[in-house]
Parts: C-alpha cells; sequence; structure tokens
C-alpha cells in the first residue's frame, strides 16, 4: 500500500493563485510595452496629434481648435513634411511647452511612477486580501476546534457579566 500524502496546507493553496495574478500582471505589463510606439520613421499626423495636449484648453490636440493647437498642428504638419520623427516632435514641444504637453508620461525617471503605482496597487492590495483572508480562515479555524474541544460553544459572557447585563436591562424595563 502506498504511503499516504499529507493533504497540502492552506498556506500553498493561497500562493498559487497569489503567482497567478503576478504572473497576469507581469504579462499584461509585459505586452503593453512591447507593443508601445517607439516613435516610427514615418507617423502620421493625426497618431502625432493624438499623443499631444493643447497646453491652453487641455484637451487632446487632435480634438482641440483652440489658436495655439492650431499653430500646434500646423507646425506638426510641417516638420513632418521635413521628415522629423514623432520622438523629435514631442521633444520639441516638452523644451517650448514643458512635460505637460504629452497626452501621456514619459517612462523614466518620476514619469515611471504613473505607470507603475497602478501596478503597484493591485499587487498590494490583492497580498492584503490575500493576508485578511488567512487570518479570517485561521480565526475561524481556532473557533471550530474550540467548540469541538469543548462540545458546546463557549459563551459570550461571563456568569457575573451576564447577571450584570440583565440587571441593567430590567432597569430600562420598569
Amino acid at each position: 500500500m502506498p504511503p499516504r500524502q499529507a493533504p497540502p496546507r492552506r498556506e500553498a493553496l493561497l500562493v498559487k493563485p497569489f503567482a497567478a495574478v503576478l504572473a497576469i500582471l507581469a504579462l499584461v505589463f509585459g505586452l503593453s510595452l512591447a507593443f508601445r510606439s517607439h516613435g516610427g520613421k514615418h507617423p502620421t499626423q493625426a497618431k502625432v496629434e493624438a499623443g499631444l495636449v493643447c497646453t491652453t484648453c487641455h484637451e487632446p490636440l487632435d480634438e482641440s481648435s483652440s489658436p495655439l493647437a492650431q499653430q500646434m498642428k500646423a507646425f506638426i504638419r510641417v516638420k513632418l513634411a521635413a521628415g522629423w520623427t514623432e520622438k523629435q516632435i514631442d521633444d520639441h514641444f516638452v523644451a517650448e511647452l514643458g512635460p505637460q504637453v504629452l497626452a501621456t508620461p514619459r517612462t523614466s525617471g518620476f514619469d515611471l511612477l504613473a505607470w507603475l503605482l497602478p501596478f503597484a496597487t493591485i499587487v498590494f492590495g490583492a497580498a492584503a486580501v490575500g493576508v485578511g483572508a488567512r487570518a479570517w480562515l485561521r480565526n475561524r479555524d481556532e473557533a471550530d476546534r474550540r467548540m469541538s474541544a469543548a462540545g458546546t460553544p463557549e459563551p459570550a459572557l461571563s456568569p457575573s457579566l451576564e447577571l450584570r447585563v440583565d440587571q441593567e436591562l430590567a432597569s430600562f424595563d420598569g
């Protein structure tokens, strides 16, 4: 007869879903970086405009009709015809108007936090839920063990405290 294996521990059962969530997040983040545009050689005007924001009305450049947006669109048209890349155009506007002209933050320096914090929040939130569930299950199991060992559930109040509560409640009935 083969030896009996012990059932898997609860900690091991909690680690597998957590590892699966981490793997999925890593896959999604990796794919988003892999398919991200790296400022190709021949961007379209619409693509460049979609990556910029009008600094006067704070709308995407491709949706804005403010005078500054019209000037920016004309500049983009001229520079694309001259052979500039999307990165060169973006760098020019960042130098002229500041980083708030970009529709999405850069993926370097302090701006990298805008990309990493949502993922970190999800990971730490999942970890907190896992730790809380583990503690809840452990407390529930301990209560079950105490009840099965005693045969009856533990009283919620000691007899002297229960008598005092009854006396206090009786004084309000009168």
